[in-house]
């Protein structure tokens, strides 16, 4: 009888949990509705029509007034920027969680530990250090102002993550490898490459995502129009448009549709190798 009325219990429908997913819902699409919408209307039907109405007469003018503003070449700017950090984090990250998972010593576990120091330095705390060390460097207003405190600072977590997946890779195989006379090199290229691709290719979607939406970097060690990416250009794009609206948020959507279909195709990885991350 108990167990008849907990397992009634269990089947009632969670009204309360479906209100509160719905109302997240529509908290989340209804700006973006906004912005699809409002990007597609002229200037004369944004002040006139009701904001959330869908437009009457849809246009591409404002799409055409971003690319014609040199949109193509911030984008360009911001693939650069992303592809080549994302290269140098995952390349230095995956040998570096090799060696502190690998090696049996003080100095791997102190390795280890001075990354899980870096997590907790903020970005922010460091901007000065790091415009000097740039400026004394002479890469000021280049894009590898960008990229190297970019990879830098991405660095950190990336070991961390891909170290947890490291030490579930049986030692067994490594001994096998090495009896056959393996290097390290080799079982870097092919045994720890191919066992943790799940991982890389999370690490590679969560470190592109923070470097597309990076702002400080690009607005401290850049100046130069040409050196815009493209968090900086939207940023720009507010004072050069004043009052066109619908051309800030028609390069809102251009700007975004790179980095969303990066996150649809990567998301289950994503979401799985955080997790797994830090579960330990």
């Amino acid at each position: 009888m108990a167990a008849g009325v907990r397992s009634r219990a269990h089947s009632r429908p969670n009204v309360l949990g479906g209100l509160a997913g719905f109302a997240w819902l529509l908290l989340v699409l209804v700006p973006v509705y906004y912005v699809v919408i409002t990007s597609l209307r002229d200037q004369e039907g944004f002040f006139s029509a009701n904001p959330l109405a869908p437009p009457d007469d849809p246009t591409l003018d404002s799409y055409r007034l971003v690319l014609e503003n040199d949109f193509l070449r911030y984008l360009g700017n911001s693939v650069v920027v992303t592809l080549a950090t994302v290269a140098i984090t995952v390349g230095v990250s995956l040998l570096a969680a090799y060696y502190v998972v690998r090696a049996d010593g003080r100095l791997a576990r102190l390795t280890y530990r001075s990354f899980l120091l870096g997590l907790a330095i903020p970005l922010q705390a460091t901007i000065i250090p790091v415009y000097y060390l740039i400026t004394q460097a002479r890469l000021y207003d280049t894009l590898l102002a960008i990229i190297l405190p970019s990879a830098a600072f991405a660095i950190p977590l990336t070991v961390v993550i891909l170290a947890n997946f490291l030490r579930d890779v049986p030692s067994e195989l490594f001994e096998s490898m090495r009896l056959d006379g393996a290097g390290h090199w080799r079982m870097v290229w092919s045994l720890v490459l191919p066992l943790t691709r799940p991982a890389v290719v999370t690490v590679a979607v969560y470190d592109a995502l923070q470097v597309w939406n990076g702002f400080l970097f690009p607005l401290i060690l850049t100046q130069s129009p040409d050196q815009r990416v493209l968090p900086l250009a939207l940023w720009s794009f507010q004072g050069q448009f004043t009052v066109n609206i619908p051309a800030v948020l028609a390069a809102v959507v251009l700007s975004t549709l790179p980095v969303l279909a990066l996150y649809i195709l990567g998301r289950r990885q994503l979401v799985s190798g955080l997790t797994a991350g830090f579960g330990r």
